[in-house]
């Protein structure tokens, strides 16, 4: 049996990519391998129904700090908690870990996502790229074992931090096991009416932000034949700016009819959503992983995605690849797809066969084969 800890801020403080990605990784390990002790660490917990299985099982012990300094627990004062609660290994879930645990004995593991900060530095605020880069390059120097989501990310790590490639080790996120099952008619049925939506549909899920690059899928309406002009839903988290952009360019090139936004879609609901499109598109410039590609894949329909960073691995041999700052490229994407049944069928099939390798099961053993290395140093 090991005694386990986990910076759970995210679990706790996050519903998208990082906090899922947390989510997933415990109740994947807690299910497998349910005879060690998960200690979850966290400055605060908010009232919110995603993480009630958290709060209320008896698989977790969830530590949090007395002190009125809690932005800085997590960097510092959580030691003592660590050598209070007998923790063998400690691991930093999202790019950081406590300064100074290496004199604890304690042995750590770092999953270190991407560098999208480095590679796109534009992208961020000076202050919030300077701090990311400082607490990840200590992670990344000063743990014992390195994790990340992709062989694209790993490359990226050792370019820009000079760690030796066998310190870093690839475990490939899982999908959240909502999507894994599929969806039965009532729930889909209640789905279609509660948001209006049309009976075929792109889809697009994702932050809306410059890097997320949906404007170019919008863009594509240009070259696509009318009757293959089907309405593109978009889910996610809208940067204000680059939105406005987007909706000025539908509104000078009239595409008002073809664009479904939709908000305040549940976790529990967005599943069903995937199941009932004809194809997910997902044009990102750059991923560590791209989990929206996963769920696409589990929910068995076909994808467009970028042949750029990560997306290749995430979305397997029969997915199909596009340039992502071509609009034509894209637009041809999707008429193949929409024009060649065989073509989809075929995309539905093997792409939901590579999806497999990534259920909760291989992905938390991967895990637990990182942690026996990692103690084994």
């Amino acid at each position: 049996m090991l005694r386990l800890g986990f910076d759970a801020k995210r679990i706790f403080n996050n519903y998208t990519g990082l906090g899922n990605y947390s989510r997933d990784i415990l109740k994947n390990l807690s299910s497998v391998f349910p005879d060690n002790e998960y200690y979850l660490y966290t400055p605060n917990i908010p009232k919110n129904k995603d993480i009630t299985e958290y709060i209320n099982s008896a698989n977790y012990h969830i530590v949090h700090p007395n002190t009125m300094f809690k932005a800085l627990w997590r960097s510092f004062g959580i030691k003592k908690n660590l050598i209070k609660d007998k923790i063998q290994l400690y691991h930093g879930l999202s790019f950081e870990i406590p300064f100074g645990i290496k004199k604890t004995k304690i042995k750590t593991v770092a999953s270190i996502h991407d560098l999208i900060f480095l590679k796109y530095p534009e992208l961020y605020p000076f202050i919030d790229r300077t701090i990311y880069d400082i607490k990840c390059r200590y992670a990344a120097n000063n743990s014992d074992m390195i994790t990340t989501i992709s062989e694209a990310s790993k490359k990226d790590i050792i370019t820009f931090y000079n760690i030796e490639p066998d310190k870093i080790k690839v475990v490939y996120p899982s999908c959240a096991e909502n999507f894994i099952t599929p969806k039965g008619y009532e729930d889909l049925a209640s789905l279609i009416s509660k948001f209006n939506l049309p009976s075929s549909y792109l889809l697009y899920v994702g932050s809306v932000i410059r890097r997320k690059n949906l404007l170019q899928v919008v863009e594509a309406y240009q070259f696509l034949p009318d009757d293959l002009k089907i309405p593109l839903v978009i889910i996610g988290k809208a940067d204000g700016a680059y939105k406005q952009n987007i909706i000025e360019y539908i509104r000078q090139n009239r595409l008002e009819n073809y664009i479904i936004w939709l908000e305040n879609v549940s976790n529990h609901e967005l599943p069903a959503i995937y199941q009932k499109a004809k194809i997910f598109i997902y044009p990102s410039l750059y991923e560590g992983f791209g989990i929206p590609v996963l769920e696409a894949l589990f929910s068995k329909i076909p994808v467009i995605t970028s042949n750029t960073s990560s997306l290749p691995e995430a979305g397997g041999q029969y997915s199909s690849y596009i340039n992502p700052e071509s609009p034509e490229e894209i637009a041809s994407a999707i008429s193949r797809i929409l024009t060649d049944q065989d073509l989809a069928n075929n995309m539905i099939v093997k792409g939901y066969e590579h999806a497999l390798n990534f259920t909760g099961e291989v992905i938390a053993k991967k895990m637990m084969d990182v942690y026996l290395s990692t103690m084994a140093i």
